[in-house]
């Protein structure tokens, strides 16, 4: 057996319960593969992240994230619960590497920002006031939605394809593609068919104008027979990119999400120079020690 720091962080929000909760095993270097699906597919969060030295000399720490039933090369609920955690061990440390498990060498952020090692390369994250804000990685695809996908959308949202304003790819990682309805209240209407995704990560956004935010965002996810996600960092940072860049919203708005599954979620979108900013707040509300097996037994 093998003992672990082990934090579960509530993300974008600053209220306990009302974001997107997050698992994270500190000092996870000697943990296989499998005992980190096993763990993951055990807590059965979104994801479940897994903290380790970096092997970039660039980097704070690496992280590794999972679904219940996958890797995932980055996810942005993820970076800044578990960078959340990061930071939060050393100061609980008091400031010491050797006292904190999976800090980088340093101790220390570097340069002001921490910047994160992940699957899909270095993430530089920032201290935004009270919350922590993350720099959105490069789109791995994005562009023009084909009809025929689109259509595959309208079925598994069990809208019109005519109800469809904007559609766009924002595939940072998780396979993310994009739809624009016209009202919040028509998105929050919406009820899926998980079963007729079929593979797609479709995130959904509508304008919300008077709201205390100016986009409503929904995401649907068709892993482990579908789920609607809580509040998701590297679907609004997609979002942002096509959002800001088509013109559909200012370079500075609020975004909510999770109202459906009677969450709170608030996700602040910046854009700095050449930098989009995906940021909100995190609030631990778990802390303890995980005691893993050795080995994981295979099932059968």
């Amino acid at each position: 057996m093998t003992q672990h720091a082990f934090t579960q962080v509530d993300v974008f929000t600053d209220t306990p319960l009302l974001g997107n909760p997050l698992a994270v095993v500190h000092g996870a270097d000697a943990l296989s593969d499998a005992q980190m699906q096993s763990l993951a597919r055990w807590t059965n969060l979104s994801e479940t992240s897994f903290l380790l030295q970096p092997t970039d000399p660039a980097a704070d720490y690496r992280v590794r994230i999972f679904t219940p039933a996958r890797e995932l090369p980055f996810a942005g609920h993820p970076t800044l619960g578990s960078c959340h955690a990061w930071l939060e061990s050393i100061e609980r440390a008091g400031g010491s590497a050797g006292g904190s498990a999976g800090v980088s060498s340093s101790g220390r952020p570097k340069g002001g920002q921490v910047v994160q090692q992940c699957g899909v390369g270095l993430v530089r994250i920032r201290r935004d006031g009270a919350r922590l804000a993350f720099a959105a990685p490069p789109l791995r695809r994005s562009g023009a939605v084909e009809p025929q996908v689109l259509a595959h959308i309208a079925r598994a949202l069990r809208i019109d394809v005519q109800a469809i304003r904007a559609s766009q790819w924002t595939d940072n990682g998780p396979g993310w593609v994009a739809v624009m309805l016209s009202s919040r209240d028509e998105l929050l209407a919406v009820r899926p068919d998980h079963v007729a995704m079929q593979g797609l990560a479709i995130g959904a956004v509508a304008p919300w104008p008077g709201g205390d935010a100016q986009f409503e965002v929904r995401a649907f996810v068709a892993d482990a027979g579908g789920y609607e996600d809580p509040v998701t960092g590297s679907l609004n940072a997609g979002l942002a990119q096509w959002l800001i860049g088509a013109g559909l919203a200012p370079p500075k708005y609020i975004a909510s999400q999770g109202t459906v599954l009677q969450r709170a979620g608030r996700v602040h979108v910046e854009v700095q120079g050449s930098d989009t900013w995906i940021g909100g707040h995190s609030v631990t509300c778990v802390r303890g020690e995980l005691t893993l097996a050795d080995a994981v037994a295979t099932a059968r």
